[in-house]
This record gives C-alpha cells, sequence and structure tokens, in this order.
C-alpha cells in the first residue's frame, strides 16, 4: 500500500570541506557526486539515503 503526501526525499545545499563551494545534491542520490570544483566526493550511494560527507547548510523544500 503506497502512502498519499509528502515524500521524505529532499534536496539538500551542501558546502564542501575543501574548498567551499556550495552545491545542491538529493540526499538519496544513486551515484557518487563530486565537487564541481575540486573533485571531493560530497555524496556516496548507500542504497537508500546516501551519505553526505561533506556540511549541509540548508534542507531546500
Amino acid at each position: 500500500m503506497r502512502r498519499e503526501g509528502k515524500t521524505q526525499s529532499k534536496f539538500l545545499k551542501v558546502k564542501c570541506t575543501d574548498c567551499e563551494n556550495e552545491q545542491v545534491v538529493f540526499d538519496h542520490a544513486a551515484t557518487t557526486v563530486q565537487c564541481n570544483v575540486c573533485g571531493r566526493t560530497l555524496v556516496e550511494p548507500r542504497g537508500g539515503k546516501a551519505e553526505i560527507k561533506s556540511k549541509v547548510i540548508e534542507v531546500l523544500d
């Protein structure tokens, strides 16, 4: 049975810990997300909710 209503997935604004670049990522990312500036890994998939390896600045609705 499917639940109707809001999804629990969110977009997050994160800041790279190396170069401080801000980037928007999906919290259930299915692929590795790297910083667009320096290439550091920001998000790694974990079969559900992804592992965030950077600082979360804001949760976007």
